[in-house]
Order: structure tokens, then C-alpha cells, then sequence
């Protein structure tokens, strides 16, 4: 089969598994939601073909999260709001996820989806930060915006930040990614 045609199937296979792990979730009393994994498929794919078409990826996949999540959209005040809210939590946030292919290098694989999935699950809560403290700060009360947004943001990203690296880690000890066959590890 032709490597291309191989990479957009495994990519939307992957785009709808994590859409459907996304809906597993806790939902957190004041906001955001904590997921099962819901970034792996996507870090995976970053990881099994490059950090740019796993970016590509998670663009696609913010793209289903952004229609999925449409009512956030009436809170925007202005137009930059709308363009804000679709960047910096749903296209750029969950495009990131694709970085973490930048550790395809590490030699071993559990350790590098581990630190894919740490420089992800940050990058993304980076970007609801900056969401946060601009399209969100009305939300503040009395509080300043970027303390709001950090502890906010900072309540559900860091549990599911946790639950990723622990989820990449163990499907990295027991599927070899690195093969094109998608084989299990070999044990010595």
C-alpha cells in the first residue's frame, strides 16, 4: 500500500479515536474536563510520522473539537475572541499534540512518548492560558486574569497531563511504533 495512503488512514483512524476518548471524561465543576488519553492517538501519530503531519493531525482533530464545542463560542465579546478561542483552545492547542514525535530519537520508545506526551499536555495548557487570561478574564472576578487562568486551567491540565504520560508510557512498552507493522515490543 502507498506510504500516503497508509498515513491519512492511520490519521483518521486516530482522529476518531481520540474524538471518542475525548468524550470519556470527568467534567470538573468550574470547567474544563479531564479525558481518558484523548491526545494519545494524535501524539502517536506525531510520533509514528513526524512532528509536522502529527501537527496536521491535531489540527483536524481541534477542528472536530472546535465543531463539538461551538457554545463556548457565544461568551466572545468581539471578533478577536472568536479568532482567539478557535486558535488557542481548539486548532493551535490540540495541534501541538504532534510535537511530541520530536522524541522519536530517545532510544527508549516508552520514555520518549512519555516526554512527547509532557511537552504536549504543557504546550496545550500554555495555549488555554493564553485564552484564558484574554478571551476568558471576565471571569476573573477579583482576582488578577493570569492567576484565574492559571489555577483554572491549571486544575484539569495537569491531572490530564498526568493520565497522558502514563497512558504513553505503558503503549510505549508494549507497541513498537518505530515498526511500520506496528509490532509488539521484543523482551529481552
Amino acid at each position: 500500500m502507498n506510504k500516503k495512503v497508509m498515513m491519512l488512514c492511520e490519521s483518521a483512524v486516530m482522529i476518531a479515536l481520540a474524538t471518542v476518548l475525548s468524550m470519556l471524561k470527568i467534567e470538573w465543576p468550574f470547567g474544563g474536563s479531564i479525558t481518558v488519553c484523548s491526545m494519545l492517538p494524535i501524539l502517536i501519530i506525531g510520533y509514528r510520522y513526524k512532528p509536522l503531519w502529527g501537527c496536521f493531525t491535531g489540527v483536524v482533530y481541534g477542528l472536530i473539537q472546535l465543531l463539538l464545542g461551538m457554545s463556548n463560542f457565544t461568551y466572545a465579546t468581539s471578533g478577536i475572541a472568536v479568532v482567539t478561542i478557535a486558535l488557542f483552545d481548539y486548532l493551535i492547542a490540540y495541534g501541538v499534540a504532534g510535537l511530541g514525535g520530536i522524541f522519536r530519537g530517545v532510544k527508549n520508545q516508552a520514555v520518549g512518548l512519555g516526554l512527547g506526551a509532557m511537552l504536549t499536555g504543557f504546550l496545550r495548557f500554555v495555549c488555554h492560558f493564553i485564552s484564558g487570561v484574554t478571551v476568558w478574564a471576565g471571569f476573573a472576578e477579583d482576582m488578577p486574569a493570569w492567576l484565574y487562568s492559571l489555577t483554572y486551567n491549571g486544575a484539569y491540565m495537569l491531572p490530564e497531563t498526568i493520565i497522558l504520560i502514563v497512558g504513553a508510557v505503558l503503549i510505549g512498552l508494549i507497541i513498537d511504533f518505530r515498526n511500520p507493522k506496528l509490532k509488539g515490543i521484543k523482551r529481552k
